[in-house]
């Protein structure tokens, strides 16, 4: 019996008995099998080791793949999770996930984790990884796997186990003296981790519950090369320096208080000013391309969450009810049922479609307190929702308008470079095949008729819609997510949206929910990344500093500022009794884009002396001459 291995390029190779997966990499090339990490076959990820036994459709993986990627930052977190546990021989292990950027493990130990004691776990990493061990996958009985962790004192693994079926087989993997619970696959051997860095330690509750234990948790990351790890690493170093965090204390933009709330944002002088020119463009535009402006309530009764879904689908992200009158309310997670609301409050005959709804709404979400970041991830945040409601024969129409919308908003930002997804039906989803492929369809063609690049994400849709996903790929070549255009079969039907059609009967509209930043909070956070603090003239808070070298030149100062903000330039003056070199080098730090410095001769001549932000001297020039620059130069 002949086996057929098909590969992704439609071509063929025949076996006359079973082969692994790594024979067939090797008979394509000795060089892809060292490189492969793992073997997807019919769509199902396993190791290099596996036996395909009939005709079959074959993947190799590599580290340049993201699953790839995944199965090697796994297996790295087993190797790290054996060389902790040959370190401190006391310490109870718990899960060791790949996460986006690398990996971490959780172990239960009284003691933190030092700096020096990673530097120690690190090279023990190094001397595992030369030993070249074979990571061996093992299947047991729930039974067995039971008594197996429990000889080991295990107890968080027997947790684990204990919640899987009895019928179920168990695999485990075992490199070395070092065991553990995963359903794999891993790399063949720890030889093939090559450049290993553990970067942070941090707490983490069991499960994420901050009723459980508090572990300690090791961050780290791993290459098949030490040149990939040092690229890495200056990205690390690149990526601090706009980290939006630091940035918004340097600046003076926001902050965040534990006396008023984890994930809850206090937006400065500075950082509101920025905050309201965005909104502002943003409101601009909106009303400039045929969208209504409305405002809805922060919290609404229950029955509107029922209706809509949330409560039997999304309480666990809601925050509790409160009571109010024997009724209970709850503050909104979404504005989407408000939005709709608005529309039902009256009727509609097709002859006013489309309606295009816009608000800056803010809603609430409970997120635990070791997944908020910054602005990426908080409890309060201002949605820049709107929803199109529309016939079926506006809807490639509007997704055209929106793509084009989309992506001039992102570039007025300076965002040049940008990734575009579209999603696909999920397995589970609502809505008929028909309404699906159409709206499906007209995304793609949308896509193509602007002649834009995307990729397929099959089956990524949300369960009722399909969408369109634009992410914006910065300076260092991180791609963050911003725009969201979505299709819902599900909300329309549950609040029985109609109009009436030319035949005057009611018919069920097509809905499209739309985010073009996705949320103030993290777009402002993702500007200041992409930009470095570094904003464009247009969106600084204070875009001109007028620096006094002498008490002298005040009232001259504050002239040359009066006449700058009539002509509506954000402009203040440094009175402060300091040097001029540490004004000039505050100023600097501040991203202050112009400094005009003014000394007894710039007064005597009405003139100027222009700086600009990381150039330097522009030199002496009168008034209308920096104003002309500065608007040339931005």
């Amino acid at each position: 019996m002949n086996i057929k291995i098909t590969l992704p390029d439609g071509s063929q190779k025949e076996y006359q008995q079973p082969v692994s997966a790594l024979q067939v990499a090797n008979d394509i090339s000795p060089r892809l099998a060292d490189a492969a990490i793992c073997a997807e076959v019919d769509g199902k990820l396993r190791d290099l080791d596996h036996l395909i036994e009939q005709d079959a459709d074959l993947i190799l993986h590599t580290f340049k793949t993201s699953a790839g990627k995944e199965i090697y930052w796994h297996s790295t977190a087993h190797l790290m999770a054996q060389a902790v546990k040959q370190l401190f021989p006391g310490v109870k292990v718990t899960i060791g996930p790949a996460i986006e950027q690398g990996f971490y493990y959780d172990f239960d130990r009284d003691e933190p984790f030092t700096d020096e004691d990673l530097v120690k776990i690190e090279e023990r990493m190094k001397e595992l990884s030369k030993s070249d061990l074979h990571y061996q996958r093992r299947e047991l009985s729930k039974a067995e796997a039971m008594e197996k962790f429990a000889e080991m004192g295990e107890d968080y693994k027997l947790e684990i186990l204990s919640e899987i079926p009895d019928t179920d087989t168990i695999s485990t993997y075992q490199q070395g003296d070092f065991i553990d619970l995963c359903r794999g696959p891993h790399i063949s051997s720890t030889g093939k981790i090559k450049a290993v860095k553990l970067l942070k330690t941090s707490g983490a509750y069991w499960r994420g519950d901050e009723k459980n234990k508090m572990l300690k948790r090791i961050y780290g990351i791993s290459f098949p090369s030490n040149k990939e790890l040092a690229e890495y690493l200056d990205f690390l170093e690149q990526a601090a320096l706009r980290d939006h965090r630091k940035l918004g204390k340097d600046l003076d933009l926001f902050s965040i208080n534990d006396e008023v709330g984890a994930g809850l944002v206090l937006w400065h002088p500075n950082g509101a000013m920025i905050r309201h020119l965005i909104e502002a463009y943003w409101k601009d535009e909106h009303l400039r391309r045929g969208y209504d402006l409305v405002y809805t309530p922060h919290m609404g009764r229950s029955n509107l969450w029922q209706t809509s879904g949330h409560l039997g689908f999304y309480k666990e992200n809601m925050y509790s009810a409160m009571e109010v009158e024997d009724q209970q309310y709850y503050i909104k997670p979404m504005n989407c049922p408000f939005h709709i609301s608005i529309y039902n409050a009256g009727h509609h005959s097709y002859r006013e479609l489309p309606i295009r709804l816009a608000e800056l709404g803010t809603v609430y979400r409970y997120e635990r307190s070791g997944v908020l970041h910054g602005l990426m991830r908080v409890r309060g945040f201002t949605q820049d929702d709107a929803h199109i409601i529309c016939r079926p024969d506006q809807l490639d129409e509007e997704v055209e308008k929106l793509i084009i919308f989309s992506l001039d908003m992102l570039r007025h930002f300076g965002f040049q470079e940008f990734l575009i997804y579209l999603s696909t039906k999920p397995e589970s989803s609502v809505g008929e095949q028909g309404d699906w492929d159409k709206a499906t369809q007209s995304l793609a063609n949308s896509l193509a008729k602007l002649d834009l690049k995307y990729d397929v994400d099959e089956g990524g849709g949300a369960f009722y819609g399909p969408k369109i996903d634009i992410k914006i790929k910065d300076a260092i070549g991180r791609a963050w997510q911003c725009t969201t255009i979505q299709f819902d079969f599900n909300l329309p039907q549950r609040f029985d949206m109609q109009y009436i059609g030319s035949d005057n009967t009611a018919h069920r509209p097509y809905m499209i929910h739309r985010a073009v930043l996705g949320s103030v909070e993290r777009f402002f956070a993702t500007l200041l990344e992409y930009h470095g603090g570094n904003l464009p003239l247009w969106l600084c808070p204070k875009q001109i500093k007028i620096i006094p070298i002498t008490d002298a030149q005040f009232d001259y100062a504050h002239k040359l500022s009066e006449k700058f903000a009539l002509l509506g330039f954000r402009c203040e003056v440094d009175n402060r009794n300091e040097k001029i070199g540490y004004k000039i080098r505050e100023a600097e730090m501040k991203k202050i884009p112009y400094m005009c410095v003014i000394g007894k001769k710039e007064e005597e001549s009405g003139a100027l002396t222009l700086r600009r932000h990381t150039e330097g001297d522009l030199g002496v020039m009168s008034f209308d001459e920096a104003v002309k620059l500065i608007r040339e130069k931005g």
